[in-house]
């Protein structure tokens, strides 16, 4: 690890982790599924940075904590809201020294609307025989689920001890140590009213508890909890697929690639360190199309397409392994550091399994596709935002969330390389970076620094670079990546075609031209089209009555063609617009989508019906995003 002297703060933590930080999280909890909470407590194992330190600053949301106690004696806390960052627990303490590694204990239980957390009745699940819980504590929201120093400038080791209802099986973002089936009734610290109990206080029935164990330090938004009814299949030593039970053997297919792109991304960064990677598919409100939780990667079922054309999602993931997770942004206004490098990664992944040409294509679908219209609609050229380091004081980083640290980020390395000319240097430099700064958290300087030093010889180029521009202005990058268009260009031909051909043109085209393309150049062909004019209604029948587009089984095809139908105003799939918002918690789907429905006055009232209906289903995140959306969205 390597260690770094600053004083740069976390706009988004109300922890003094420049006095303490914590070195291990030590969790008993139990999950209750009808009441919808998790009871426990945590052991916090902290190290003293300074002298006379004499209090704990800890961050929480709608936590309730009952007790503090440091070697079995009470402490006194108190908690402070504020506002959309939470609260922070005070902890008065002895008075320690630089150095100390004491420990404290938290008697505690999350609410029942914790914003990490989503509880789903069985209902909702494919499979429907039991309730399904899962978690998402990035960016901040850890702190919903455990007091602690909830900031990626903070990496601790964790170790767990959960009980679930007999019947469901529960996954961490660690190592499975072992599954106790019959329980002692008493251990070493046991004591009730620290949590350690392991009869059932809320659960009734039989109760199974599952040990885990992260021993590599990770920030606290890669804690990560699943309960369920799961079913597993192995695909390599390392890795296996799991699934509610209908669901496995389709995904397993779906993800069979996964340790080949493993295998790369090793050749590409060195050694994976985190023992298993597997794969756990969760429900369709997930937010996000996958969440790199170390030795479990949570994925959306909306990448299961069927022929594995969206599996860049599983390489981005594993990309995370080194990007993000080894390596990780310190804080949040330099978010591009994990998802700029994870995207850049990604993509070398996809080109050196399936061909430098798809490497190529998805960087121009980057550029025109998921960046500039972010950058020039979604927000507006002037907006911070558009930064790759954002000013984000006082800010949920929730709110400033979209495609530019992931796309403007990738395109500056991507320029870089192509800047200093020598592709097979530049990744050995990639994989000198990450061995550097492994088990760190980092700011843009850091690695900037650390470029000049790897390219002492190359200091002319690297001084050329607009390096203020990149990242403290907002807007379009001020430099542009040189593109290979080897198969951009039958996607802009049948794109033109569809918006400035005639009916005639249309019709004498065979449909084949549009079908056998990849699933990839096929969004890119919608995506070409609805970035020009709207078209007319008649031109949207046609197009839907040609390729049958709504009916497709990819969910990039689908959300792509439902754009071209908002921007035409299309009001026959007026329904099937709002049915797809409302099926899919994926924000890259939802949140567009209910914008322009908010937007338009002809679904203004009925998406705002249907987003109110369907809040109770949604991930507590998807809900507050598109809340805020509504907020700023007036109609037309």
């Amino acid at each position: 690890m390597c260690v770094l002297d600053r004083d740069t703060k976390d706009p988004s933590t109300f922890s003094n982790f420049d006095e303490v930080k914590i070195s291990h999280l030590d969790l008993d909890w139990e999950i209750n599924f009808d009441k919808q909470v998790i009871r426990g407590a945590v052991f916090l194992g902290i190290t003293i940075l300074k002298e006379n330190v004499d209090k704990v600053i800890l961050d929480c949301r709608d936590l309730i904590i009952n007790k503090v106690y440091y070697e079995g004696k009470e402490l006194e806390f108190s908690l402070s809201k504020h506002g959309v960052l939470g609260d922070a627990c005070h902890i008065t303490t002895p008075k320690f020294h630089a150095g100390e590694q004491p420990t404290l204990h938290l008697l505690y239980e999350t609410s029942d609307h914790a914003s990490a957390l989503q509880f789903l009745d069985k209902s909702l699940t494919a499979d429907k025989e039991l309730s399904f819980l899962y978690s998402q504590c990035q960016a901040i929201h850890a702190r919903s689920i455990v007091p602690t120093m909830d900031t990626p400038a903070v990496k601790q080791t964790y170790s767990a001890r959960v009980r679930v209802p007999r019947g469901f099986t529960c996954l961490m973002s660690a190592v499975h140590d072992n599954k106790n089936e019959f329980l002692p009734k008493e251990v070493q610290h046991g004591c009730p009213e620290l949590g350690l109990h392991y009869q059932p206080t809320l659960t009734e029935g039989p109760i199974d508890t599952f040990n885990f164990v992260q021993a590599i330090p990770i920030p606290s938004y890669l804690i990560a909890v699943v309960s369920a009814k799961l079913a597993r299949r192995e695909i390599s030593d390392r890795c296996a697929i799991w699934a509610e039970p209908s669901l496995v053997d389709t995904a397993a297919n779906e993800f069979s690639d996964t340790e080949i792109m493993l295998k790369t991304a090793e050749d590409l960064m060195g050694e994976y360190r985190w023992g298993r990677y597997d794969l756990v598919v969760l429900p369709p409100s997930f937010p996000f199309g996958g969440m790199e939780n170390p030795c479990l990667t949570f994925v959306t079922p909306t990448i299961i397409a069927g022929d594995k054309s969206l599996t860049n999602v599983i390489a981005h993931e594993i990309s995370h392994s080194w990007t993000g997770n080894l390596v990780t942004n310190f804080n949040w206004e330099h978010f591009w550091l994990n998802e700029g490098f994870t995207v850049f990664v990604e993509r070398k992944i996809m080109g050196r399994i399936y061909g430098e040409d798809l490497r190529q294509f998805e960087n121009i679908c980057g550029w025109e596709d998921r960046l500039l219209p972010v950058i020039n609609e979604t927000f507006h050229p002037a907006h911070e935002y558009t930064k790759l380091n954002p000013n984000l004081d006082g800010i949920d980083p929730d709110d400033s969330y979209s495609t530019i640290p992931y796309e403007k980020g990738s395109a500056l390395l991507l320029y870089l390389e192509q800047l200093l000319g020598d592709t097979p240097r530049f990744e050995a430099f990639l994989k000198s970076y990450i061995a550097k700064f492994a088990l760190s958290s980092i700011v843009t300087n850091d690695w900037k620094n650390y470029l000049y030093e790897y390219f002492a010889d190359k200091k002319e180029l690297l001084d050329s670079v607009n390096w203020h521009g990149w990242f403290k202005e907002p807007g379009v990058p001020p430099n542009k990546p040189s593109f290979t268009e080897n198969y951009i260009r039958e996607c802009r031909r049948l794109a033109d075609l569809w918006t400035r051909g005639t009916d005639a043109e249309i019709d004498a085209e065979p449909v084949e031209t549009f079908s056998e393309l990849t699933s990839v150049m096929k969004v890119k062909v919608l995506d070409s089209i609805e970035s020009a004019d709207p078209l007319s209604a008649e031109r949207v029948a046609k197009l839907e009555s040609k390729y049958d587009l709504s009916n497709n089984g990819n969910c990039e095809i689908v959300f792509s063609f439902l754009l071209i139908i908002l921007k035409a105003k299309y009001e026959p799939l007026i329904d099937f617009a709002l049915d797809f918002a409302c099926k899919h918690g994926r924000l890259k789907y939802v949140k567009p989508a209910f914008a322009k429905l908010f937007k338009w006055k002809v679904t203004r009232a009925r998406a705002i019906e249907r987003y109110e209906k369907n809040v109770p289903v949604m991930h507590p995140i998807t809900a507050q995003v598109i809340k805020m959306v509504l907020d700023a969205t007036p109609a037309e």
